[in-house]
């Protein structure tokens, strides 16, 4: 396999009712205005890189991130569910203190076993880890080139875990704000991280 690159960024802020941090999962919320300079600042870090093909997950905030990033570049987006965040079920939209005080035993347990500890209804990183890695090599099977890939948080974590071999446990010491890009070489050797969550250039 020739030397490729796949370019992995996390979408830009979203809009919420509110500052508290919150278990967003899979609803469908949009950029703010943040968000959308953050997706500006992608534009420009990546107008000079050479992509063959882009996706993203079908969430709004996905997509909003794409586009903006591809703008100048002629190249078709293409929306997959199996790139959505990890599916949170009961707990989607309730903030972090919410659970934490509803149900504290549960809420100590997911932190103690986050790999693999499943919300009542939804995905553990585990089932998303499945999801998105099979999602990947489909995309690498399927393509030739560089590859524009807009994710989300968890996602992009379980990637990276993934690519450098970690355990599932070790997800949250990758960081990924909002905005961030992150990069990555496939060859025949496998995966060779590059970079990780480096800040958007600033508009």
């Amino acid at each position: 396999m020739e030397n490729r690159t796949i370019y992995l960024v996390r979408h830009g802020k979203v809009q919420l009712e509110d500052d508290q941090r919150r278990f967003i999962g899979q609803l469908d919320v949009t950029l703010n205005t943040d968000g959308i300079s953050q997706a500006k600042g992608l534009q420009k870090r990546l107008e000079r890189a050479d992509i063959s093909t882009v996706y993203c997950s079908d969430l709004a905030r996905s997509l909003q991130t794409a586009e903006i990033t591809v703008a100048h570049k002629a190249i078709s987006i293409i929306q997959r569910k199996d790139l959505r965040e990890i599916y949170l079920g009961e707990w989607e939209g309730c903030t972090f203190a919410d659970i934490a005080r509803r149900f504290p035993k549960e809420f100590k347990e997911r932190g103690t076993d986050i790999g693999y500890y499943r919300v009542p209804g939804g995905e553990n990183f585990a089932d998303c880890s499945r999801r998105v890695v099979a999602a990947l090599h489909e995309v690498i099977q399927s393509t030739s080139g560089n590859i524009l890939i807009v994710g989300h948080a968890g996602v992009n974590r379980l990637l990276l875990c993934y690519a450098l071999g970690m355990p599932l446990g070790n997800l949250f010491r990758i960081g990924q704000d909002y905005g961030c890009l992150n990069i990555l070489q496939i060859n025949n050797a496998g995966f060779q991280v590059k970079l990780v969550n480096f800040p958007a250039a600033k508009r």
